[in-house]
């Protein structure tokens, strides 16, 4: 049988707090703080509400007759700040402590006030004065100047003349050094932890029962106070304060959904129930503050996608939404087909992706999919086949800059601290107010593509962060902040799968060759990936997120090395005559003794090609113009190229033409 709760409609943290005022003197809550909490009594229109006054509607019905807050800026105030509970707080605390900000000796003192016991005795030597608010001591009860004073006879408690709770906000901030307290701040803490054990239920005004006068600290983090202070201290309950959930999120909703402007194109979804779950992971008072973003800008209740990454991203326009997106994806095909030699089926593949990203269709099988990545690649296969170049095609093809495209060599990862890089160090370590790289990077950016190039060599914590980021498209720092990936395209690169070692000899083998077919090569690439995520790491659930992104690239056959030779010899020439400003050309004799050196190693796809074409052409011809001391302006004819032999080195015949003479 389900008890009743004793505060309907009332978050369950509080009625927490309520319902055990009887057995419990102090109380931390801790975490999501600075929201606003919906109050929903019986027969009462639901209302966002902050802490303070959502405590005093807890407690007020109880009995208690004012709020004590103390904070470290404003001092001791009341709440709510009325005649009534104002009067209440003097009565306890004396005429002149509301509105000034005691130290913690004399904080010691109102505490004990409140919470009913007896004031912390003077030390030893010294004298007590009287307390801001007493009345001035009788001259006609002192004694003598030289008279020793009897022991004080002390009660253990006093009953308080009214119930009432004091709050103690931005609880963490009373220390100078955190973690390290000087010992002003070490005897309150520890006078607050006595007070804990002390205390005394009573029974005070129309309400019946015995109660503590609680002190509530109110804390972001569960260990943001002295860890002793809490801990064996069955008097002291700490509560946590959760963000919303999804059904707090949707009356919310309901009811600041009719704030928002008209709908500029009616018959669209029920804009409260979509409000809802586009805010995941956010607070109320987040929401609170969109709507007054959409009043703001003008957002109709249609466009709360737009108001929502507006507050989360700050920007409104939406890249994706460029009728420009959609031409270069229907032209990229050709595109990236020039550019990307010999990979039909992977380009294939990714493009299919990609216009699915475009039209907000990714994991659109998901119940919620408003949090995710716009898109996820996974691009497997042999090494200089075009994955990382891929990459840079995407970003440029997307958004029209090749700029928006973000690299993180992962083996630059594989300490067993290196995710902290990605969102920078947490308080208290080197490095914290830098900031996490990727974290920084993505939120001065947030339209972009992101490379994860040779994901198999990162940590295994840095794939942690990656599970948080595929599966709820967010990532908090060291600092605090959250960063949203909802507009980002993330692609990760692997070689795995092309060579393994064996387990037993420890000997390197080669799993797949050039000339194999591809769908051999594609299962047998998937089945190392599976194994890798599965077996090695230990991190199934990372595959899971991947499901059916992973695309795998094909090794280049003697065409794709042919074309893939003659773009990069045009790059060169073009490079000579910007950089140069000489005029290069090949015989097709000497074209042709290129490409047979220079298209041997197709096992190293493009990557190889290049490095042969470096070393047969450009050091040569760097050589020749240099000792030649060739002018701008020059024209330089390659005749002949001659790869190395056994003896000598890789060189060229050419001839060199300037004004005046040939050589």
């Amino acid at each position: 049988m389900t008890t009743a709760p004793i505060l309907p409609g009332f978050p369950a943290f509080a009625n927490e707090l309520a319902g055990t005022l009887a057995v419990h003197s102090q109380f931390v809550l801790h975490g999501n703080l600075r929201d606003l909490f919906l109050m929903e009594p019986p027969g009462r229109p639901a209302r966002p509400v902050a802490m303070l006054p959502l405590l005093w509607a807890a407690l007020s019905p109880r009995g208690y007759s004012c709020l004590v807050c103390y904070d470290p800026v404003d001092g001791v105030t009341v709440f709510p700040p009325q005649p009534v509970p104002t009067e209440a707080a003097q009565r306890l605390l004396g005429n002149r402590v509301v509105g000034r900000r005691p130290s913690l000796e004399r904080l010691r003192v109102h505490l004990a006030k409140v919470v009913g016991v007896a004031e912390q005795p003077p030390p030893e030597g010294g004298a007590a004065g009287p307390a801001p608010g007493d009345p001035p001591p009788d001259p006609r009860h002192q004694g003598p100047r030289h008279q020793v004073a009897a022991p004080a006879k002390r009660d253990a408690t006093v009953r308080p003349p009214v119930r009432a709770a004091f709050v103690i906000d931005y609880a963490a901030r009373m220390t100078r050094v955190p973690g390290q307290l000087d010992p002003a701040e070490r005897d309150f803490f520890l006078y607050c932890q006595k007070l804990a054990f002390t205390a005394v239920p009573f029974e005070s005004g129309p309400v019946p029962g015995e109660r503590y006068n609680p002190i509530i600290w109110l804390t972001e983090g569960e260990r943001d106070l002295p860890a002793w202070l809490t801990s064996g201290a069955e008097s002291i309950r700490t509560i946590a304060v959760g963000m919303p959930t999804l059904g707090e999120r949707e009356r919310l909703a309901e009811v600041v959904a009719p704030m928002l402007p008209p709908a500029r194109n009616p018959g669209g979804a029920a804009p409260a129930a979509q409000f809802a779950k586009l805010t995941e992971g956010m607070t109320l008072r987040a929401m609170t503050e969109v709507v007054r973003l959409s009043r703001d800008r003008g957002l109709g209740a249609d466009q709360v996608p737009d108001a929502v990454r507006a507050y989360k991203l700050g920007v409104t326009d939406n890249p994706w939404r460029h009728d420009s997106v959609k031409k270069h994806i229907t032209e990229g095909e050709q595109v990236i087909a020039d550019r990307i030699i010999g990979q039909p089926r992977a380009t294939g593949k990714t493009l299919d992706i990609l216009k699915r990203a475009a039209l907000g269709l990714s994991g659109a099988q998901a119940t919620s999919t408003v949090s995710r990545p716009r898109g996820v690649l996974f691009f497997a296969g042999p090494t200089g086949v075009g994955k990382t170049e891929m990459a840079k095609q995407i970003a440029e093809l997307l958004f029209g800059d090749v700029n928006a495209y973000l690299r993180f060599d992962m083996s630059e990862f594989a300490a067993d601290h290196a995710a902290e890089r990605l969102t920078g160090a947490p308080p208290g370590y080197v490095g914290f107010e830098a900031g996490g790289e990727l974290t920084g990077a993505v939120r001065r950016n947030p339209f972009q593509v992101v490379l994860f190039d040779e994901i198999e060599k990162a940590n295994k914590s840095v794939l942690d962060k990656f599970l948080q980021i595929l599966e709820d498209g967010r990532l908090t720092d060291g600092q605090g902040i959250t960063t949203h990936f909802s507009e980002c395209v993330l692609i990760f690169t692997s070689n795995l799968g092309i060579i393994t070692t064996d387990k037993t000899t420890g000997e390197r083998v080669q799993q797949v060759k050039p000339g194999m077919a591809y769908p051999d090569l594609e299962a047998t690439v998937k089945a190392a990936v599976r194994e890798h995520f599965t077996v090695t790491l230990e991190r199934p659930e990372l595959l899971n997120r991947l499901g059916d992104n992973i695309v795998v690239f094909n090794f280049i056959d003697r065409d794709s090395a042919d074309k893939i030779f003659g773009l990069q010899l045009t790059n060169i020439i073009h490079t000579v005559e910007r950089e140069l400003q000489m005029s290069l050309s090949l015989t097709d004799h000497a074209r042709d003794q290129l490409r047979e050196a220079c298209t041997i190693d197709t096992p190293n796809g493009g990557r190889g090609i290049g490095n042969l074409l470096e070393s047969n052409l450009i050091n040569p011809l760097a050589r020749k113009l240099f000792d030649l001391d060739a002018p701008p302006g020059s024209t330089v004819e390659i005749t002949a190229a001659y790869p190395a032999t056994a003896t000598a080195g890789p060189r060229i015949e050419a001839l060199v033409t300037t004004a005046g003479w040939t050589r």
